[in-house]
């Protein structure tokens, strides 16, 4: 065990100590503390704006409606930023003035025969969308207005006409989640699949890569002539799956001294969208296994693919189906966040390659028998356990080949040198 743990420790401080690593590390962190901090920082902003309230010039053609577009406006919202100002001048010189830039934009009124409002809102900005949102939501209760004193209708009347529906939704399942927990679920379980996404394929290609660049200077030859190929490939696996969970407890760490040291009025609120009081802590230790069992998974496909290759260049191409695994799956579970319930997902959940991502978003999302994510758990372990045996006859033999390979048709060839 001694070469083991030799190699294990190699294989994490090697990589711990590379300047990617540790600028990545160091990104991740300052994000975080962003992403904390973000709340105050918009609230910073919006403040340099304050005291600069827009100004919209209104021709009111009927000259009944701009005064309860003020009144609307000003109830609305008394902090409104907007500022409406009456204008005599006519539409055609308004919007000279808009052309060449006097004025940001302008608002025509008018009333038809029947009490309806036209208005034209004209502005140079493409992308002027807020403003014009605003003062249509405005004239909307204007209208109302409008058409109430039209039909003599009192205001009491006027708001029984909007009254809501009393709608409720009776789920009468024992085991039925509120709408407050599968919201938060649903945060949730989207959250920890990126991070089982990214960490997976992070990870992974990591062992890929760092199996074909000791092949490539030649240290391979050295160390299976004293360490076994089987040895060296799970010490490599282990070693860099310890320096990413290391890595993943920094950044829970991090974040939570972020949300602990940063909160404030301003963040109350985004604080409790990530609220975890309602979820049940078998969530979490359903991630944690899932994690794990997927970065094994996907870690051993990697080193044995990673074996097949001489050079890094061919790292990326070698690894392309397993990529396009975990993306598969990853898709797969985002489709069912708006309805996990749907039944492809249930087959997808025991197929070993989607098992970490789409079982645990049902997990997540739907009270599940007990059965259900325990086989998929064993599915996964025997599935490891055959593809670590064999990804081991593999790795025995591929470690020894050198030269150009870039197919998976070099599985066999592997497997009949490392007989030899």
């Amino acid at each position: 065990m001694r070469e083991f743990w030799i190699i294990f420790k190699q294989a994490f401080l090697t990589k711990a100590r590379t300047k990617s690593f540790v600028i990545t590390t160091v990104l991740v962190i300052a994000g975080i503390f962003l992403l904390s901090n973000l709340p105050r920082i918009l609230d910073a902003i919006d403040g340099i704006g304050d005291g600069e309230n827009e100004t919209l010039e209104v021709y009111d053609a009927s000259g009944q409606l701009f005064d309860p577009l003020a009144a609307v406006v000003k109830a609305n919202d008394p902090d409104s930023y907007i500022e409406l100002e009456k204008t005599d001048e006519q539409p055609k010189v308004l919007e000279e003035k808009v052309r060449s830039e006097d004025i940001d934009s302008f608002l025509t009124l008018d009333l038809d025969k029947t009490n309806t409002i036209h208005a034209t809102y004209t502005t140079l900005s493409s992308i002027d969308t807020g403003l014009p949102d605003d003062v249509k939501n405005a004239l909307q209760t204007v209208q109302a207005g409008v058409k109430a004193d039209e039909l003599s209708l009192s205001s009491e009347q006027v708001d029984s006409l909007f009254t809501q529906v009393n709608f409720e939704t009776n789920n009468i399942s024992a085991t039925a989640k509120s709408e407050d927990e599968l919201n938060q679920a649903r945060i949730l379980v989207y959250v920890l699949m990126f991070v089982i996404y990214f960490a997976v394929i992070l990870y992974s290609g990591m062992i890929a890569t760092e199996v074909a660049t000791e092949k490539s200077s030649r240290v391979m030859e050295i160390l299976i002539s004293s360490v076994s190929p089987v040895k060296h490939m799970f010490a490599k696996v282990l070693g860099i799956g310890s320096l990413g969970i290391v890595q993943i407890v920094v950044y829970a760490i991090a974040g939570f001294i972020a949300f602990k040291t940063t909160a404030s009025e301003a963040t109350e609120g985004f604080a409790s969208f990530f609220s975890l009081s309602d979820i049940d802590p078998m969530t979490l230790v359903y991630a944690v296994i899932f994690f794990l069992l997927g970065y094994f998974l996907y870690a051993t496909l990697a080193a044995l693919l990673g074996s097949l290759v001489s050079r890094t260049e061919d790292v990326q191409q070698m690894i392309m189906p397993m990529t396009l695994l975990i993306v598969a799956a990853f898709i797969l579970a985002a489709s069912g966040l708006g309805n996990p319930e749907l039944g492809y997902l249930k087959y997808a959940s025991f197929f070993p390659f989607f098992t970490p991502l789409v079982m645990f978003l049902r997990v997540g999302m739907l009270d599940l028998p007990v059965w259900e994510p325990l086989l998929g758990i064993a599915i996964m372990l025997v599935t490891i356990f055959v593809l670590g045996w064999f990804g081991a006859r593999v790795y025995r033999g591929g470690v020894l080949m050198y030269g150009p390979s870039r197919s998976l048709k070099d599985i066999k060839k592997a497997i009949q040198l490392g007989k030899e």
